[in-house]
C-alpha cells in the first residue's frame, strides 16, 4: 500500500510504480495508443477506446489510419510513421481525428519513438489530446478581432493585414483598392437617428458583398467608408467594380417612413508590390474625394 498523507514518505517499490502507472493510463482524459512500424495499434487506453467507439479487441492489430485517421491524412500517416522509425524521431503533430459516430474531431499528438535496448525504433508511442473545442474558441477571437462588429465585414485592421501581405510579395502582380463613402450619410442619422443609421451601413456592407468577387475583401475603414480590396483587379476590373457598386448603392434603402437613398462616391487605385499599404489606401482616398467634388459641382444648385 502507498503511503498515507502526512506519513513519513518512503521509497516506491517497482510494484506499487507499476500500479500507479496503470492507474493513470486506465484514468487519464488523454488519447494515449502505441502502435508499430507498420502502423498497427499495440495499445490503445479507454479514453481512446470512449473516443472511437471501439472496444481495445477491435482496435489492437488494426492500423490506426484505418479506424481514426481522415481520409485526406492516411498518406501522410503512413509517411509519418516510416519516418520516425527510419529516423528515431518523431515530431508533434496536429490534424483531424474520427470520433465514434463519425464526427470529425481536432487532436494535437505528441509523438515518441520506443527504442528497444540495442537503440532500434520499434514503435511510436502517441498522447492525443482534442482542441477541437479550443480551437473553436480561437477561431472565434481571430474573427472578433478581425471583423466590423456593427456591419460583420472585415475591419481596418483585417484590411491593412491583407494589403500589407500581398504588396510585400515582389513575385504578385499588382493589386487594387476601391474607397467607397456613403454620400448623405449624416443626414440619414440627423433625421432618423442613428439605430437607423447603424441598419443602412449593415445593409451598405451585405451589398458591397454581394457585388464584390470571392477573392475581394470588402472592409469597414470607419464611419461611413468601405474599401474593397481586389487582390488582381487591374485598372479596367476596378472600373467594372465601381460601376457595380454604384448601381448596388445607388438603389433605395427602405427607412422607418419610407425609401432612403444615399448614393456612393468610388475612388479606386492600384498598389504595387513594394508599396507601403497606407500609401495605397491614401491614393484612393484621394481618387473618392476628387469622384466626390465632381459629383457635387454636377448636382444642380436649388434657388
Amino acid at each position: 500500500m502507498l503511503e498515507q498523507e502526512g506519513a513519513r514518505p518512503s521509497a516506491v517499490t517497482v510494484q506499487e510504480q507499476a500500479h500507479l502507472a496503470h492507474a493513470f493510463v486506465q484514468a487519464v482524459e488523454a488519447l494515449l495508443c502505441i502502435v508499430g512500424p507498420d502502423g498497427r495499434v499495440l495499445f490503445a487506453n479507454p479514453a481512446l477506446e470512449r473516443f472511437t467507439g471501439r472496444d481495445a479487441a477491435d482496435l489492437l492489430g488494426r492500423r490506426f489510419w484505418d479506424v481514426w485517421v481522415v481520409p485526406e491524412d492516411v498518406a501522410l500517416a503512413e509517411h509519418a510513421v516510416a519516418t520516425a522509425i527510419e529516423s528515431g524521431k518523431a515530431h508533434p503533430q496536429e490534424g483531424d481525428w474520427i470520433a465514434a459516430g463519425g464526427e470529425r474531431r481536432r487532436v494535437a499528438m505528441r509523438n515518441t519513438v520506443l527504442h528497444d535496448d540495442d537503440g532500434r525504433a520499434y514503435a511510436i508511442a502517441c498522447v492525443g489530446i482534442d482542441v477541437t473545442a479550443d480551437r473553436a474558441r480561437e477561431a472565434v477571437l481571430r474573427h472578433q478581432t478581425r471583423t466590423d462588429p456593427l456591419t460583420g465585414v472585415a475591419n481596418r485592421g483585417a484590411l491593412f493585414d491583407a494589403l500589407s501581405a500581398r504588396l510585400a510579395d515582389e513575385g504578385a502582380p499588382g493589386c487594387g483598392l476601391l474607397f467607397c463613402d456613403l454620400d448623405d450619410f449624416k443626414r440619414v442619422n440627423d433625421v432618423h437617428g442613428h439605430g437607423v443609421g447603424d441598419r443602412l451601413l449593415a445593409e451598405a456592407a451585405a451589398r458591397l458583398a454581394e457585388v464584390a468577387a470571392p477573392e475581394h475583401l470588402v472592409a469597414r475603414f470607419g464611419g461611413d467608408e468601405f474599401v474593397i480590396f481586389c487582390p488582381d483587379a487591374d485598372e479596367e476590373g476596378l472600373r467594372a467594380l465601381a460601376t457595380r457598386v454604384a448601381v448596388r448603392l445607388g438603389a433605395p434603402f427602405q427607412g422607418p417612413e419610407g425609401a432612403l437613398r444615399v448614393g456612393v462616391s468610388v475612388g479606386a487605385a492600384i498598389g504595387r508590390p513594394g508599396e507601403p499599404a497606407d500609401e495605397v489606401i491614401a491614393r484612393a482616398d484621394r481618387a473618392m474625394y476628387g469622384a466626390k467634388s465632381h459629383q457635387r459641382r454636377r448636382e444642380p444648385r436649388s434657388s
